[in-house]
């Protein structure tokens, strides 16, 4: 089982050192379960005015924003002001990668790793999804994850705990791309 969203994990830090990533960072915060409980995410600008987090995100954004949800993959689209979108790569297995997030205390948060796989789906265009082992967790659901140039690569959706390592989980920004394509095709 996957998990998402909860309490801080990975490393603090105090600045994104890569500046496309730092203008299309866009931390997510809200309370949810009737307002009860706080909730934290992150989202990435990937052209100009949009940007991608995850759909279980929805409930920290305004949904006049939202331009549509690809619920077979987690990924949410929505409209920004924000213009910048940072160059993207494609993830390479034993890559050292860095995933960002918030924090509990919506503080920013670091996690650093090393692609694991990339899993393909039948049918798919482009790979599902890619798996790193990192030390993120909540918050750094819909968060950018970047190669070692500092290229967007994948969109953090979820984690599992192996053993004594934690495995991340983040779509490729092929399949992003493909699922905004085809949500603008379909007019959502």
């Amino acid at each position: 089982m996957l998990a998402a969203c909860a309490h801080s994990s990975g490393a603090p830090a105090t600045i994104i050192p890569e500046p496309d990533i730092a203008a299309a960072y866009l931390p997510l915060y809200g309370r949810v379960h009737l307002g009860l409980d706080s909730a934290v995410g992150a989202a990435v600008v990937i052209a100009p005015g949009i940007a991608v987090t995850n759909g279980h995100n929805e409930d920290l954004l305004n949904a006049k924003s939202v331009l549509g949800v690809r619920r077979d993959y987690d990924l949410l689209f929505f409209r920004t002001n924000r213009q910048a979108a940072p160059q993207m790569a494609e993830p390479v297995i034993g890559e050292a990668v860095t995933a960002y997030g918030q924090g509990a205390d919506r503080d920013l948060r670091v996690a650093h790793g090393v692609v694991r796989a990339i899993h393909a789906c039948a049918r798919c265009t482009a790979p599902a999804y890619f798996t790193f082992a990192g030390n993120a967790g909540p918050g750094f659901s819909g968060g950018p994850v970047l190669d070692g140039k500092g290229r967007l690569i994948g969109i953090t959706f979820g984690y599992k705990d192996e053993g004594h390592e934690r495995v991340m989980y983040a779509y490729d920004m092929d399949r992003v791309r493909t699922e905004l394509s085809a949500l603008q095709k379909r007019g959502n």
